[in-house]
């Protein structure tokens, strides 16, 4: 039986799930794929008066343009530096909240946290971005906490060594709680028959932890590990541009804040694609070694 036939018998069967996908394939072919024709740009000299297929062909030129720029290497280290800080103290932190969560036994309590950590997550990054600046301005909160502490007052965003750690720690307080929710649906999965057989070897709550509870759950921390590390470099530019300002670009300014200065203020539409398309290639190279290597190291991999 040739292969269409196969496909054309297996939707006629299971015509309801085909239905029930199909609007996520739309959506995926309108806001995801059909988007891509426009990377085309990158390389061309775009005008919209002349339009796609009229704008003249130049290669490679906005890429060895922006090689070459003297930005390339400020955003290059500050791109890597914010992921960076993010993967190595955002990345545990919800796993790490989930575990502790899962040893609560009052549930009352238990509802009260994960309620409270999952609210910033639904607040406005406007509202976020704001509270921020007024809790850093010289009178502000972080201000009194800091003359408690025997400090002098300052404007801390205007100062560039406190934008990258202000910046991960404001965004692990926004996705902590909302991190937890997969960890704790995969540590209700584990078989209760496992922590009963460890306690009559005599295991306490560590040893439990140890060679149960993360072994158990590590399928799904490698997975959106390695998920992680292909958005990398995609750091959330909403919030770098509320907050940062030229006297902080040295180290606030990354990639996806240069794309919008270039590509939406001083409309260079070409070159803003060809670093965009630079960024994404890099995500997906980091992607591929990241899979390749969890696939060698273990029995997880997306493919």
């Amino acid at each position: 039986m040739r292969i269409p036939q196969v496909i054309a018998k297996d939707m006629e069967k299971n015509w309801s799930l085909y239905l029930l996908v199909l609007p996520v394939i739309v959506f995926y072919t309108l806001f995801a794929y059909k988007p891509m024709y426009g990377a085309l740009i990158a390389f061309k000299d775009f005008s919209p008066g002349r339009g796609f297929a009229e704008s003249p062909w130049i290669g490679f030129e906005h890429f060895a343009r922006f090689f070459t720029s003297p930005y390339f290497a400020r955003l290059m280290r500050n791109t890597f530096l914010i992921s960076f800080y993010n993967l190595v103290f955002g990345f545990p932190a919800p796993i790490i909240l989930a575990l502790l969560l899962n040893e609560v036994r009052h549930s009352l309590f238990k509802r009260t946290v994960q309620t409270i950590t999952y609210l910033p997550h639904f607040v406005s990054i406007i509202v976020i971005a704001g509270i921020i600046a007024d809790f850093s301005m010289s009178s502000g909160l972080f201000n009194d906490i800091v003359v408690l502490f025997g400090g002098t007052r300052s404007p801390l965003l205007q100062m560039p060594g406190f934008f990258r750690p202000m910046y991960v720690v404001s965004e692990i307080w926004q996705q902590v709680g909302w991190g937890t929710i997969i960890y704790l649906s995969a540590l209700s999965g584990i078989d209760a028959q496992l922590y009963e057989a460890a306690m009559i070897d005599g295991a306490g709550r560590f040893k439990q932890l140890i060679h149960i509870t993360l072994p158990s759950i590590a399928p799904t921390i490698v997975i959106l590990f390695i998920l992680r590390i292909g958005t990398l470099l995609n750091v959330g530019y909403e919030k770098t541009i509320l907050l940062y300002n030229p006297g902080t670009y040295e180290t606030a300014d990354i990639i996806s804040t240069y794309v919008y200065r270039v590509g939406i203020l001083e409309q260079n539409w070409s070159y803003s694609t060809a670093i965009g398309l630079f960024n994404s290639l890099i995500n997906f190279a980091l992607l591929l070694v990241a899979n390749r290597m969890s696939r060698k190291m273990s029995e997880t991999s997306l493919w």
